[in-house]
């Protein structure tokens, strides 16, 4: 996809609109980290659109090219899902999902039609947002002594560490996401100070 540092993607959710003999198709994109995500986009996108004859989607996840889902939702096959896909992989982007609504317009538009109609709308969609490269984040679990927190966040900023999840009591522990490009440097930086226990999670 990307160098396996960084990877594309697009900074937050964008909306385009295309129409064609009467029917109008409205993509909506968005950043999306995880599938749980793309549930709750969609339910409230049908809730939003009640009347939509289609909500057609694609996303993709990760970095490694696997993890992604079409669907045509009741289009002819290949119609729409695929063209939708096909505008993200051009983009070489990943946790992007995009949701088509369609609103039939009373004429059939054909394969060929419904094809141009989706891979348009997702394009449009794209251009509206803005497309940003994100550090590739290796997550590990640090559990150390609370009078270390201190250094312990000094490497944390230092490197561009994102923190993801922190207890603090006696003992702390932190979850936090290290680029994968600085991976070595950091979890040498934190072994090297004592008492913090460095885990892979």
């Amino acid at each position: 996809m990307t160098s396996d540092s960084f990877y594309n993607t697009i900074e937050k959710p964008s909306v385009a609109e295309f129409k064609d003999r009467g029917s109008k198709f409205i993509a909506y994109a968005f950043p999306i980290a995880e599938v749980s995500e793309f549930k709750e986009k969609l339910a409230a996108l049908k809730k939003e659109h009640p009347k939509a004859v289609h909500h057609c989607f694609a996303y993709r996840l990760g970095l490694d090219g696997i993890t992604y889902r079409v669907s045509d939702d009741g289009e002819p096959s290949g119609t729409a899902g695929r063209p939708i896909l096909g505008q993200i992989d051009s983009k070489e982007l990943t946790h992007v999902l995009i949701i088509v609504v369609r609103y039939f317009g009373g004429t059939l538009l054909g394969v060929p039609g419904l094809i141009h109609a989706y891979k348009t709308v997702a394009a449009l969609a794209l251009q509206a947002g803005s497309i940003i490269q994100k550090l590739v984040l290796i997550n590990y679990r640090l559990q150390f002594d609370y009078t270390q927190m201190n250094e312990v966040m000094k490497v944390v900023k230092l490197f561009d560490c994102v923190v993801l999840k922190q207890e603090t009591q006696l003992f702390c522990s932190l979850e936090i996401g290290v680029p994968k490009n600085r991976l070595e440097e950091v979890v040498n930086k934190l072994k090297d100070l004592r008492g913090v226990e460095v885990e892979k999670s």
